[in-house]
């Protein structure tokens, strides 16, 4: 409801455009869990001193897509969507210890990333088409 609010009064998009848009990308748009998943995954492999080839890194990037889908309003959900992807890629699932201490200041991160961009999905849907309330400076 906040993002709701702050799009169309702050950026002046419409309620059409703002009230489709930003529960859609709430849902399936969560671009910062992908990144921390990815970068978390290599981060656990270098602590081991595993050397990931190409397809493992295209695994890991592919993984982290579609788990970051699923654990979407779930605290700390991301912790088991990166056990999976250690499990797919063969890295050891004790890793995930290493990332337990900063989970939570991530977390606040990944939250910030992910509303940050369906904001500005949805400030460019409505410019392009002209859904604008106003022009927002």
């Amino acid at each position: 409801p906040l993002t709701l609010k702050s799009i169309q009064e702050e950026s002046g998009v419409s309620k059409q455009v703002s009230g489709f848009v930003l529960p859609l990308g709430a849902t399936v748009n969560m671009d910062g869990t992908a990144l921390y998943e990815c970068v978390a995954a290599m981060f656990i492999a270098q602590v081991y001193g595993l050397e990931l080839g190409l397809v493992q890194q295209f695994t890991i990037v592919m993984v982290a897509l579609l788990t970051s889908i699923g654990v979407a309003g779930i605290p700390a959900a991301s912790l088991v969507a990166i056990s999976v992807i250690l499990g797919a890629i063969g890295l050891p699932l004790e890793g995930i210890g290493l990332l337990l201490v900063t989970d939570r200041i991530l977390d606040m991160m990944r939250t910030a990333v992910n509303v940050f961009s369906d904001s500005c999905a949805a400030v460019i849907i409505a410019r392009s088409e002209g859904e604008m309330t106003r022009v927002a400076a």
